[in-house]
């Protein structure tokens, strides 16, 4: 059984990792009997970067892709393939300029996303569902149908109104993420070049929390900096969510968090989502050369391309992967964050946003369809099947049933 004595020493962590990422060679390859647990379980991934898939004309979403053709990673045959029931389709807007004009801009831009969102179930009713209560997830899943709950990442669409969240939260959205890769009128990114703005939240942002309580819609502290999910942790009435983020201890980048604060987290109720984007995972020297080859490559294709101009991107890609190779995480760096997670707060506090179709993907598990070797490798750890149950979906359920409880009490 898994130890759950925080104080355990990081030698004895250590030694858990290295039984576990060393095992058999074939530990990776999900059994019989932990897919069938698997498929007994509400799984849910809290980042799916995936709508952004949804704008590619000639994209379905009931047709099976490959990450090899076209450099997608969710589709519904991969998700029936790696048991994926569903999880938060991202309104995922780039922060941009602060005025006005561009308010407007970024939130149309999200409206659009959540149309598409909405055209995409509309059209495939037989398989997908909207799900704005915990209590629907259970439903959906029962249906046999996948289950698709909203959320925003990066507050920017909202302008400088707080209270324009209602329109999102009236179109299905119950996860907000404040920020994204440089700082907003909301607070500070964990990666802002510039450094710190606002120290932490901004009274917009204070103004945000406490509009996120009113609604019963889940704060998300990934990609914030770590005062941020600090003052999150402190003024939110209901539990926070990292619902794409990695341990700093595992590796050193502002993105992740360590070990005292993810355990702050976990003390308020709060939860720590894994993700498998390489940057946050493992240490990924600069290439310029390469980062300028890829610059070339998405001028050259834009962001809006057909299905075909996708494979040809695809195939362009590995061309520069191949001239200016770099270190890519695998599957067990990415366990190595999801164990260490699961040591220092234990299977309450910890789950998975694999951030996928928004950069996320490692050697070993580049699609939803490799999923269950997740499963495999916890339960070959001593996780059982109740602890398991709250990794994959319980604890953000949770944590979705304390935002409503709250809203509805006020």
């Amino acid at each position: 059984m898994p130890n759950r004595n925080f104080a355990t020493s990081s030698a004895l962590l250590a030694a858990l990792c290295a039984l576990v990422l060393s095992g058999p060679a074939d530990a990776a390859s999900p059994s019989v009997l932990s897919r069938q647990i698997h498929e007994r379980l509400i799984v849910l991934d809290t980042h799916l970067d995936t709508p952004a898939l949804l704008a590619r004309p000639g994209w379905d979403i009931m047709e099976e892709h490959s990450f090899d053709g076209d450099r997608s990673q969710v589709d519904f045959p991969r998700m029936v393939d790696g048991g994926l029931d569903g999880g938060f389709w991202a309104l995922f807007t780039p922060q941009g300029p602060r005025k006005p004009e561009s308010y407007a801009a970024a939130r149309e831009r999200a409206l659009q996303i959540a149309q598409r969102i909405h055209d995409m179930v509309e059209k495939s009713a037989r398989q997908f569902e909207f799900a704005t209560t915990a209590a629907d997830a259970e439903r959906i899943a029962r249906a046999r149908k996948r289950i698709v709950y909203q959320s925003i990442e990066n507050a920017y669409p909202l302008g400088l109104d707080a209270k324009e969240l209602k329109t999102f939260y009236d179109l299905g959205v119950r996860m907000v993420g404040l920020v994204h890769f440089t700082n907003n009128d909301f607070g500070d990114s964990a990666t802002d070049p510039k450094g710190p703005e606002w120290h932490g939240l901004s009274p917009l942002g204070k103004d945000l929390v406490r509009e996120a309580n009113r609604l019963g819609v889940i704060l998300d502290g990934s990609h914030a900096s770590d005062d941020v999910l600090t003052q999150l942790i402190e003024l939110s009435k209901t539990p926070v969510i990292l619902s794409h983020s990695g341990s700093r201890v595992i590796h050193n980048h502002p993105r992740n968090i360590d070990d005292e604060l993810m355990k702050k987290l976990a003390a308020a109720g709060g939860l720590i989502q894994i993700n498998s984007l390489s940057d946050y995972m493992i240490d990924v020297p600069a290439n310029p050369e390469r980062d300028e080859a890829l610059k070339a490559l998405r001028t050259r294709f834009g962001a809006t391309m057909t299905e075909g101009q996708a494979t040809e991107f695809a195939a362009a890609r590995r061309e520069v992967d191949a001239r200016y190779p770099i270190p890519t995480a695998t599957f067990d760096d990415f366990m190595r964050h999801l164990l260490h997670a699961l040591y220092v707060v234990g299977p309450d506090h910890v789950g998975i946003g694999a951030d996928w179709d928004g950069g996320g993907g490692v050697t070993g598990m580049w699609e939803v369809s490799a999923l269950p070797q997740v499963t495999t490798r916890l339960l070959a750890a001593g996780y059982t099947e109740a602890d398991l149950k709250k990794i994959w979906g319980g604890n953000v359920l949770r944590l979705l049933q304390a935002a409503q409880d709250y809203a509805q009490k006020r």
